[in-house]
């Protein structure tokens, strides 16, 4: 069978996350219109009758503000090497800017084969707009593949079909149950992280985090704990809301989602807590299992 690693690149917000959703058939990276939204590497593992693909969901390659953005950076890069194919995603409803132009020139030496994914082409009215953009872009380097598509709207069996032809031979790596290399715990807090995002929209920044703290499953429920972490106080206001009614808002969204994931009852506590700075403390960045030396 063909089986190998294809790592996801690109400039946040072009569709990274939701092309890795739409592989797999479910929710397992969080997505949001807010940059930054992916902070750690997640494999998702798509497996059928004759292969085993392992997606590497990265952080979106963006101009460093603090020390946790540079983290996030190096993991995209990191995450480029080593693997059979990269998906090079840009948005076609976008030029092609220096933030892409950055990226595509930290990851074209690699000998590795790049397809170029122009993603979200289901918003383009004037298709010979998609054409021009890939004619264009054709001068820029000589892309293994170049493949126009919508993440939430096309079947990505083509896609899926190419990347075998890429893909070496072997044996699989991970069972056919297997979803993904991260934690149920893990994907709980992401799910939370995500309803903040989605609700506040520019009231918080990225710098939220949400830890699991407490995982308890029974026969027919399963109770979890999950901590907000924000670096400022006012922010904590924002989150909580008026009598407690954003933060119930934030529980019930998040619920649902995790009962969905887990097809279990859930019962769901959030508590908001201040940590000031923590993207900039090499010990609190390590704690939350940001390491400055990788």
């Amino acid at each position: 069978m063909k089986c190998g690693f294809v790592s996801i690149v690109g400039r946040p917000n072009v569709g990274k996350s939701t092309l890795l959703n739409s592989i797999l058939g479910l929710k397992l990276a969080i997505t949001s219109n807010v940059s930054g939204t992916t902070r750690d590497i997640i494999q998702g593992i798509y497996t059928d009758s004759d292969s085993q693909i392992i997606f590497v969901d990265t952080p979106g390659v963006h101009k460093p503000m603090h020390k946790l953005d540079t983290i996030m950076n190096r993991r995209s890069y990191d995450n480029t090497e080593g693997v059979d194919v990269i998906l090079f995603l840009i948005d076609a409803t976008s030029p092609f800017g220096k933030g892409d132009e950055f990226i595509l020139n930290r990851v074209k030496d690699s000998n590795i084969p790049i397809f170029l994914i122009i993603n979200k082409i289901d918003k383009v009215k004037d298709k010979t707009l998609i054409l021009n953009q890939i004619n264009s872009l054709k001068d820029k380097y000589n892309f293994s593949e170049i493949i126009p598509i919508s993440s939430l709207k096309n079947k990505l069996y083509d896609l899926i079909s190419t990347l075998k032809k890429y893909l070496p031979e072997g044996e699989s790596i991970y069972s056919d149950e297997d979803l993904t290399n991260v934690s149920t715990r893990f994907i709980v807090s992401e799910f939370v992280r995500e309803k903040i995002l989605e609700l506040t929209h520019d009231e918080i920044p990225h710098t939220v985090y949400c830890v699991t703290n407490d995982y308890k499953e029974s026969k027919d429920k399963i109770y979890v704990s999950v901590d907000i972490i924000i670096d400022r106080e006012n922010l904590r206001k924002i989150i909580i809301g008026k009598h407690g009614s954003m933060l119930k808002e934030i529980g019930t969204r998040s619920r649902i989602d995790i009962e969905k994931f887990l097809n279990k009852k859930v019962f769901l506590e959030t508590h908001v807590k201040v940590v000031k700075d923590w993207r900039d403390n090499a010990s609190i960045l390590s704690e939350f299992g940001f390491n400055d030396d990788e």
